[in-house]
């Protein structure tokens, strides 16, 4: 009999603590897994060498003197170009720094008649341009603004047509050296390809053009102002710091 009445009380006891039991689990706190913080944005590395396309518009500013004397008037000389180039940068903290080579194509014309002799045009053609300059820069992460400066070297062809019959009378061309200053910005859109805009002014040394003797010689002075859309390819290991 004792050991009845105490089996039926510990019976008891544990239906009245069951209850209990059972709030205090339903009041401990629910364990959720925790929010994965989002990933930090890329830093970019603008260092490396890289290689790229470029293409646009220029226009070449010409004004001829007769015997680097008398002005035969001047001409704008307008078209296409395209080309390549290839450099090298390195990063320091937020300034970039670099050299880079330049070479294009260029298809340049324009003439105007002549104030000396109406009866002719004279006409300049810029063939072709280099590039050899400095970079230095900012970058804002993804975006590169910079500014430029160097040597400038073009390849130009002189003309003396007749205003009546189109006719050539007298034809000469030459290579002349200056110097360059331009800007431009660039957006680094995946690891290694980047894509900007620049513009350049190519200041260029007078050059004396001599034509046959009937015709006598000229000094030409050239300005060139440029501006081309690029595409790089950067080596090397892609982002991150």
């Amino acid at each position: 009999m004792k050991k009845i009445l105490i089996l039926t009380a510990s019976i008891g006891a544990l239906g009245a603590a069951a209850p209990s039991f059972g709030t205090d689990l339903a009041g401990q706190p629910a364990k959720v897994k925790a929010v994965p913080l989002p990933a930090a944005a890329p830093i970019i590395d603008w260092s490396g060498y890289y290689i790229g396309v470029n293409g646009g518009w220029g226009t070449s500013r010409n004004c001829w003197d007769f015997n680097g004397v008398t002005p035969e008037g001047c001409h704008n000389s307008t078209g296409g170009t395209i080309g390549g180039q290839i450099g090298y940068r390195w990063q320091l903290f937020n300034m970039v720094y670099g050299i880079e080579g330049q070479g294009n194509w260029a298809d340049f014309n324009g003439s105007n008649v002549s104030t000396v002799f109406p009866a002719d045009t004279v006409g300049t053609t810029t063939d072709a341009f280099g590039l050899l300059t400095g970079h230095i820069g900012y970058a804002f992460n993804a975006v590169l603004l910079y500014g430029k400066g160097g040597a400038a070297v073009t390849s130009n062809i002189y003309h003396v047509n007749s205003v009546a019959t189109g006719a050539e009378i007298g034809k000469n061309d030459d290579v002349r050296w200056g110097g360059v200053l331009g800007a431009g910005a660039e957006v680094s859109f995946t690891p290694n390809w980047s894509a900007g805009v620049e513009y350049n002014h190519l200041f260029m040394q007078r050059s004396n053009i001599s034509f046959p003797a009937a015709l006598g010689a000229d000094r030409v002075h050239q300005d060139v102002d440029l501006i081309t859309a690029r595409l790089n390819y950067k080596f090397g290991s892609p982002f991150a710091k």
